[in-house]
């Protein structure tokens, strides 16, 4: 340890009053005072953009006793997030949430999202810190669903040709229903995930296509119903 002249010639004085150590945050049900990254357990969300905000990341951290046991990267935006995403999901597992921030995780985007994840979870503003033992490894998967899908819209608009819904959570929107007016009643879509189920269950393509199909508000009322990539 190297000192300036100046501070070796300062005389020493005891510290008084102040020395309470750190102060305790909620880990998974329990007052946590975290002095090393052991110390830090907990599930959470956080997002992250890249740095010509053209794509975004939503990344789900599982982390107990300081390591990552469970990670979920979903991307939108940049088709070169989704190969990103992909060596994230490799990467992350089993390292320190100190290494992970100090990792480089190819993607911008997802690189932020961990800087932001790793201030919630070392600041105690995890999702599950008043959850007892917290959150099982798998917990990550919830979030999409049965059909093991992220949670996706995308919705375009213009001034001359107005809105068109291309795809919602129940799925990739095939048609747009709309009364006398030209105004949106209802969507029919095809839900990808039960039709992937379909498939595997032993269904042909087409079979499985229509079985997975759906529609959402006042279809049946419809004057018309126009495909939103067509029309």
């Amino acid at each position: 340890m190297i000192y300036s002249h100046e501070v070796e010639k300062m005389c020493p004085v005891a510290a008084t009053g102040g020395q309470h150590g750190a102060a305790p945050i909620p880990e998974e049900g329990k007052w946590v005072k975290a002095k090393e990254i052991k110390d830090i357990s907990g599930l959470t969300h956080g997002i992250g953009w890249c740095a010509p905000q053209q794509g975004t990341c939503k990344l789900t951290l599982n982390v107990k006793e300081g390591i990552i046991q469970e990670a979920l990267v979903e991307t939108v935006g940049c088709s070169g997030m989704t190969h990103s995403a992909a060596m994230a999901s490799e990467i992350l597992p089993g390292r320190t949430l100190l290494e992970a921030l100090n990792t480089d995780l190819v993607c911008d985007a997802i690189n932020t999202a961990m800087r932001e994840l790793f201030l919630q979870i070392v600041y105690g503003r995890t999702q599950s810190a008043f959850s007892e033992d917290g959150l099982p490894v798998g917990a990550g998967l919830e979030d999409l669903g049965k059909g093991l899908r992220s949670q996706v819209g995308t919705m375009y608009g213009t001034l001359a040709k107005g809105p068109r819904y291309l795809e919602m959570t129940d799925g990739y929107v095939t048609g747009i229903a709309l009364n006398e007016d030209d105004e949106i009643i209802g969507y029919q879509f095809v839900n990808f995930g039960k039709m992937m189920d379909f498939i595997k269950a032993g269904d042909d393509a087409n079979t499985a296509f229509e079985k997975a199909k759906g529609q959402y508000g006042r279809v049946a009322d419809a004057v018309k119903i126009i495909d939103p990539r067509n029309e």
